[in-house]
């Protein structure tokens, strides 16, 4: 929880699920039409990236697809990597500690600020549910905002 209102001087009551449940949400943007894919999965692990890489390469059969990514251990795996390179795509990577150059950091922070900040769901799926329909209920152009691939300044152009 970011911040709550409560009565100065008295202890503010914030609750807790008890559970440290995960969901990963891997996901991508189309930077030309802002068509977005996601896949939630339980963990992020060599295993997972390529079930989301069978996902894209499913997707845009009979594309030519190029991937930005930062350098997780899930998308650096030699398992992933040879799976890219077998479905045909392009994995590019960017420089180390430079989230502000990844595109769905920006959509993901923006997600996380309007579904998951100061809230508490009653299940960790219904959390993820809701904040991948929030974010695939985007229009293409405010995915594309959000993401800042429309600014003037973002460093990739097409």
């Amino acid at each position: 929880m970011r911040a709550a209102w409560g009565r100065r001087g008295e202890p503010l009551t914030v609750q807790l699920s008890g559970a440290n449940a995960r969901r990963v949400v891997f996901g991508a943007i189309n930077m030309a039409t802002g068509r977005r894919l996601f896949l939630v999965r339980h963990r992020q692990r060599s295993e997972d990236f390529c079930a989301f890489l069978r996902l894209v390469a499913y997707q845009y059969r009979g594309r030519r697809v190029a991937l930005v990514l930062d350098e997780d251990p899930s998308h650096t795996a030699r398992p992933s990597q040879a799976l890219a390179t077998e479905l045909g795509i392009r994995l590019l990577w960017l420089p180390k500690r430079a989230p502000e150059l990844n595109g769905m950091d920006h959509l993901w922070g923006h997600g996380k600020d309007h579904v998951c900040a100061d809230r508490q769901y009653p299940s960790i799926d219904q959390q993820v549910e809701r904040f991948v329909t929030y974010l695939a209920g985007l229009s293409d152009q405010d995915a594309l905002r959000q993401a800042g691939l429309r600014s003037e300044q973002f460093w990739l152009k097409l």
